[in-house]
């Protein structure tokens, strides 16, 4: 697919990882539907970012862990000529908690933005892509955010890590369920940013890109030209991409000591 004049739904795309796939799709030509939860000024700030490229950007709010926002977010989103081409699904809470403190609200919480809202926007958003026009041959493109927590074990990360493990197997199943006329795949980030509250002087932040093998950190737009890749190449479905510089290679336990540490 090439982006130029294609609109994309990114959500989450006010900071952090969602901004800098938000960016990477702007800058090769997509308008971008910008969604976000609660952070509306710095949602501005990227707003002003993409259309400082010469792209065009809308606002979209919603409250993903509601379906009923989800629902009026795609209702808003079809007042807008131009249909959709493209969903990154990259919102999401990042919880860490010791497994006997997890609440119920909690673990819902989590479920219900890290899994379900992914499966509501996805369903909805391939029925929108189906009824766009688009030239023979070009398919339409769905993008997922995992985490490593999903792929192994991580202590204290039970809610966050079941959320992503389903996620990953949606990205699989719905891979079968949409081709040919949908491509889904997933990009699984490593240490490209603190995490939330934390700074690049953290010192759980610096052990955990010390030891993997780049010995380097990436940063989000590593992830945002890995997203746009996926959306770019119409022979790649159903894939998980590790943009993480070379942590997936290491041993099981390495990992879980690291993030436990």
């Amino acid at each position: 697919m090439q982006l130029t004049n294609k609109r994309a739904l990114v959500t989450g795309a006010a900071h952090r990882v969602g901004r800098a796939i938000a960016l990477a799709l702007a800058g090769r030509g997509a308008s971008i539907l910008l969604h976000y939860g609660r952070s509306r000024p710095e949602a501005e700030v990227t707003r002003a970012e993409i259309e400082a490229l010469g792209a065009e950007a809308w606002l979209v709010q919603a409250d993903l862990a509601v379906p009923e926002e989800i629902e009026r977010l795609f209702v808003e989103i079809e007042r807008r000529p131009g249909g959709l081409d493209v969903l990154v699904n990259s919102a999401a809470l990042f919880d860490r908690q010791p497994f006997d403190q997890i609440r119920l609200e909690d673990w819902e919480r989590s479920l219900a933005v890290n899994l379900r809202a992914p499966f509501l926007l996805t369903q909805r958003a391939a029925r929108l892509m189906r009824a766009t026009p688009r030239p023979d041959g070009e398919t339409a493109a769905i993008v997922n955010i995992l985490d490593h927590s999903g792929l192994e074990p991580w202590p204290s990360y039970v809610q966050h890590g079941v959320a992503k493990a389903g996620l990953a197997h949606l990205t699989r199943i719905t891979a079968r369920e949409l081709a040919p006329e949908i491509r889904v795949n997933a990009v699984v980030p490593g240490a490209v940013l603190p995490h939330p509250g934390a700074t690049e002087e953290d010192p759980e932040w610096q052990a955990l890109w010390r030891r993997i093998p780049t010995e380097k950190p990436g940063s989000p737009a590593d992830i945002g030209a890995a997203v746009a890749f996926l959306v770019e190449s119409e022979f790649i479905l159903g894939a998980t991409l590790p943009v993480d510089g070379g942590e997936s290679l290491l041993g099981a336990g390495q990992r879980r000591k690291e993030r436990s540490a």
